[in-house]
């Protein structure tokens, strides 16, 4: 699986690492991951999500079973 968070989309991004004396070298900005189980009381079942930190806040504040909704909505398989 890709480095991509599965409720926010996040991917990684292109910059420049620049040194010192100024000089420019491409690298990439990856996104804070982290793999989590959630218990689905609704399903009573567990899931694993794939998800940045940003994430993890939006399922504390928003709760799981509305984020995995969504995500059904949008036809991510869980």
């Amino acid at each position: 699986m890709a480095r991509v968070c599965q409720v926010t989309g996040k991917v990684p991004v292109t910059g420049n690492r620049v040194s010192h004396s100024n000089i420019k070298s491409k690298r990439r900005f990856l996104p804070n991951l982290q793999v989590k189980r959630y218990y689905l009381p609704e399903e009573e079942k567990w899931i694993t999500l794939k998800l940045s930190t940003e994430a993890i806040r939006t399922i504390n504040k928003n709760g799981l079973y509305s984020v995995v909704k969504e995500l059904r909505a949008r036809g991510e398989k869980i």
